[in-house]
């Protein structure tokens, strides 16, 4: 399927697809808890970015991912500045600063595999990052990162 072919199957579909090289693919619907998740985020997010040039987007503006031929709707994502638009399109931005998944049992291994590396091929995504996730002894996870080339991480002994 072209990309023309793509955006006119879109405008008459009541269902949103991803398209990866070509070929299209169903997006599967929301839950309750997914909605709330994502709900919640908007909420805390939104004022958070009032006043700035940053701008939240939710999951019905697509986002083209040129590197790998991937149209896809992330469930939020932020673009600062003026958007980036798709040649022709204003349902269609090609870079976002911050881009923001939730993670479903049926798309999990997608989303934190693929997906992610697509996203990081993003123009905007060319900085260092590096996250170390840590288990703490209350079964909870203690995430630290990295932006700057000359940090160092340094890991502690194994068990």
């Amino acid at each position: 399927m072209t990309i023309e072919q793509y955006f006119e199957h879109e405008e008459r579909s009541e269902a949103r697809h991803e398209y990866w090289n070509g070929e299209i693919f169903l997006m599967s619907g929301g839950t309750l808890d997914h909605n709330t998740i994502v709900l919640n985020l908007v909420s805390e997010l939104r004022p958070a970015l009032r006043g700035g040039s940053c701008r939240l987007f939710a999951q019905d503006l697509r986002l083209w991912v040129e590197t790998f031929q991937l149209f896809t709707y992330p469930d939020l994502f932020v673009v600062c500045g003026p958007p980036p638009l798709f040649p022709g399109r204003k349902d269609t931005v090609t870079d976002a600063t911050l881009v923001i998944e939730v993670l479903s049992p049926s798309t999990r291994d997608y989303d934190a595999g693929d997906k992610f590396k697509f996203y990081r091929s993003l123009p905007s995504q060319d900085e260092v990052r590096v996250q170390h996730h840590q288990r703490q002894a209350s079964n909870q996870w203690l995430l630290t990162e990295w932006t700057d080339p000359k940090d160092v991480l340094t890991l502690g002994a194994l068990p």
